[in-house]
């Protein structure tokens, strides 16, 4: 061999060795913090032994035989499984990313550190139950126990080896109660109401009249989409579901007037918050082909990897006063019990209620006071100290009134308007609650009483509860800490100073919320759809809702699959894929009336024969979502400021839907265009074509070869590292991307921002159909996998199936949850 040749032949088998050691390192170091799932493992403070199956997904059933062994159990497997996860959590809630992270995350702690999530997590510990408070305490040793066995950087994860690299001092902290009721304000900050909602009306009534702000804000269509609950009233100071409203004189002439003015843009206020939404319903065994009921669940929130859900299994042994726990369902790593899910005897699912449960106050400071009533009135301050990964402790002062912190300093949207020179949050969880209460009793409830004592224990986030027994009742409860506003409707930030607006003391009592057991009809749907109409319920819930598009087509469907000869776990499955468009009927024949020459014509015509479906192969989805897209944002982004241009959820629906019946309204003139005045007509031609532009330039130029999944596409990002502008290590931990179907405001909502582009930004994040003729043969599937460790077979595992829309069998009993476990792990005292 020449002298060159064999110089390069050394060199490259040099490169290759250090190539496979280097791949050997990378190995050992992602495996290394696999856990041990077979065998047997001391964990000291179990007073027994604990039995942990594990199926081929890798989701664990735990039993015990006394609730502090449960507990403790299911605190040491979260942490085997997710422990970056929980420990990136306890640092977000609690405002100190930057101990991690360094500098860039320094805006979101200081906002984190205004709002205060961790001190008021602190101070509810002490108001809890004892019960309560121990199975906590039970859940933090069974993590420090894991922690304790695992002191490297390399025992614990991936994603601790790599940030050892920039951040080579940290050591995470002993786990506390604290630490998972920190958790729970996160959920609820994530599932609020229309803080945003106001923000934009504040933002648009900049630019705007008022009268064409709540223009874009149009009545729940209460004529069209039924609302949750429709009967009942409150009667005796009390809901209930059998009396009927005793009309006011004048209320039925203003109904004839609300719907005559239907055809025309409302002056009331109302919105769909864009984003997290949810589908449930439980129909009657009355309609089932079993003759027991079934649930189904599906909560939409936005894509991580991992999912933000865990499926476990938590079984006392022998269900005992001490030891009341036979649940299997969906929980939260970092917080004991199960979220989600069923006992042995009864099943819940959540959807967002999403009641008016935060206020914007504009206020008017003056140096360190405040005016309120007249007074000039101190601030109320403390300091927060954060420290910096690689950089100086930097302290911030937190500044609240009466009302609440002032945030317009660390939310750069909440700006003061007017007089005003502050903006003060007020917001139902920034008090202490008895959220993680309500928890552990619907995690034992055995009926409907007391799921409904468990319901009125859970005060923030409020959700609508749907529910089902296996004795066959059914039924649906609104819980939820809800306030009582003395003057206004939280639809617009307010004046703080008068004291007008404040709240009063006590919320809407929990007897007086909307409850509804065994309807007539055998089923109830919740989709974030309105709870009830107001012209039967008198205390003020919201105005901004859902706008009912999902629920009603939910309806639909059940009264179909009803109709066929009774419901089976296939139909649920089906009814939760359906894809949809419910505004496609609407706008497609508006599109078809207008006159348009070129190539958009020949893409128009896959509108024709189109159902309305969104499969991941249909070019006529992805054309309508396209001509969508380009309508609101011709339509809107000319005239609204950016923060509060329409990002494509069915509020919109309902704006474009009256607009389209007013060809000259000025929403729809260009203002950027001189001496022209647009008209319907002319934006709906370009956006036809602009539309067909863009899907050619894209998928080419043959309209029969698109497709929505092309466009429509999800990738799993890992919460923190895969972010991080890093291409080689976002590589490690991302996966994907997946075609899916679906739309936002589809029952299969897979949402999208029409600001951005068609890539997924919320799914379904679960989903779970429960048979209450047999648990057993309940089913259910994850957005991810059970484990947070990049390149273990059960990180994403699940995505696949996800994606098809299949679902796992959701094993509950002993001899079911043993036949189907591939490994099995035992830990001792």
């Amino acid at each position: 061999m020449p002298r060159p040749l064999r110089w390069f032949a050394r060199v490259l088998t040099v490169l290759l060795a250090l190539a496979l050691v280097l791949a050997g390192v990378l190995v050992y170091t992602v495996r290394k913090s696999f856990p041990q799932v077979e065998g047997a493992l001391r964990l000291p403070g179990l007073t027994g032994d604990v039995e942990i199956y594990r199926d081929k997904s890798g989701i664990p059933h735990i039993y015990a035989s006394s609730a502090a062994d449960l507990f403790m159990a299911q605190g040491f497997v979260h942490a085997q499984d997710r422990f970056f996860e929980m420990d990136f959590r306890r640092h977000m809630t609690a405002g100190r990313l930057s101990e991690l992270f360094g500098a860039a995350t320094l805006d979101t702690d200081k906002a984190l550190r205004t709002m205060g999530w961790r001190r008021v997590a602190e101070q509810e510990l002490p108001e809890l139950a004892q019960q309560t408070q121990d199975h906590l305490d039970a859940y933090a040793k069974g993590v420090n126990a894991w922690l304790s066995a695992n002191p490297n950087a390399s025992d614990r994860s991936l994603e601790y080896s790599i940030l050892k690299l920039q951040n080579g001092d940290y050591r995470p902290e002993q786990w506390t109660a604290v630490d998972s009721l920190s958790w729970l304000k996160a959920m609820a900050w994530d599932l609020r109401s229309n803080m945003e909602d106001e923000i934009d009306r504040a933002l648009i009534a900049a630019k705007l009249p008022r009268e064409r702000v709540e223009q874009l804000y149009p009545d729940y269509p209460y004529d069209r989409h039924s609302p949750i609950v429709t009967q009942g009233t409150i009667d005796q100071d009390r809901f209930d579901q059998r009396a009927e409203p005793r009309l006011r004189a004048g209320v039925r002439t203003l109904t004839q007037a609300a719907k005559t003015l239907d055809a025309v843009p409302s002056t009331m206020s109302t919105e769909d918050r864009e984003g997290i939404g949810s589908n449930s319903w439980v129909i009657s065994g009355d309609h089932t082909k079993s003759g027991k009921p079934l649930l189904a669940n599906d909560p939409h929130l936005s894509a991580q990897m991992p999912s933000v859900w865990y499926q476990a299994g938590l079984h006392c042994r022998e269900i005992t006063e001490e030891c009341p726990y036979d649940v299997t369902g969906f929980t939260f790593s970092g917080v004991p019990g199960v979220i989600i899910g069923h006992t042995d005897k009864i099943a819940w699912g959540f959807t967002n209620l999403g009641p008016d449960v935060a206020d914007l106050f504009l206020e008017k400071v003056d140096g360190d006071t405040y005016l309120y009533k007249g007074e000039q009135v101190k601030l109320e301050t403390r300091q927060e100290q954060i420290k910096v990964a690689g950089g100086s402790p930097v302290t911030i002062t937190v500044r609240s009134t009466v009302h609440g912190p002032l945030i317009n300093e660390v939310i750069d949207s909440a700006e003061p308007t007017g007089e005003a020179n502050a903006v003060a949050l007020q917001w139902t969880a920034l008090a202490p609650g008895r959220t993680a209460d309500a928890l552990f009793a619907l995690n034992k409830a055995t009926d409907w009483q007391e799921f409904k004592a468990a319901a009125a224990l859970f005060e923030v986030p409020a959700q609508n509860l749907v529910y089902a027994d296996t004795a066959g009742k059914i039924g649906y409860q609104a819980p939820g800490r809800i306030p009582v506003r003395q003057k206004g409707d939280g639809t617009w930030p307010v004046p703080g100073w008068t004291g007008e607006y404040d709240w009063r003391t006590a919320p809407i009592p929990y007897d007086q919320l909307p409850s509804v057991e065994d309807p007539a009809d055998g089923f109830i749907v919740t989709a974030n759809n309105a709870v009830i109409d107001p012209r039967r319920y008198r205390p003020f819930l919201t105005r901004d809702w859902a706008y009912g598009y999902r629920s009603e087509r939910i309806r639909d469907l059940v009264k179909a699959a009803i109709d066929k000869g009774g419901v089976d776990a296939a139909a649920m499955s089906e009814i939760q894929q359906d894809t949809r468009n419910e505004f496609a009927e609407t706008l497609v024949p508006a599109l078809m009336e207008v006159d348009l020459a070129g190539p958009g014509g020949q893409a128009r015509q896959l509108l024709k024969s189109w159902d309305g479906t969104q499969g991941p192969d249909s070019a006529p989805a992805a054309y309508f979502n396209a001509v969508w897209r380009q309508v609101l944002v011709l339509t809107f982004n000319d005239e609204l400021p950016e923060g509060a241009r329409p990002a494509g959820g069915d509020r919109w629906y309902e704006v474009i839907r009256r607009l389209l019946q007013l060809p000259d309204d000025p929403f729809w003139d260009d203002v950027t265009t001189e001496n022209r005045k647009e008209t319907r007509d002319d934006i709906l031609r370009q956006a036809m074509a602009s539309a067909y532009q863009e899907l050619a330039d894209r998928l080419g130029e043959d309209v029969a070869a698109w497709r929505w999944g092309d466009l429509h596409t999800l990738e799993l990002v890992h919460g923190s590292l895969g972010t991080s502008g890093i291409a080689p290590i976002e590589a490690l931990f991302n996966r994907g991307p997946f075609a899916v179907p679906g739309n936002k405001d589809a029952v299969n909502a897979t949402g999208w921002n029409v600001q951005r582009d068609y890539a997924v930004t919320a799914v379904p994040s679960m989903r779970m159909i429960v048979d209450l003729s047999d648990m057993d043969k309940s089913q259910w599937i994850n957005l991810t996998g059970a484990s947070g460790h990049a390149f273990h077979e059960n990180y994403w595992d699940q995505a696949e199936v996800w994606a098809r829309g299949d679902l796992l069998p959701m094993h509950s009993k002993p001899e079911s949850v043993k036949k189907a476990a591939v490994h099995t792990l035992r830990l001792t005292p």
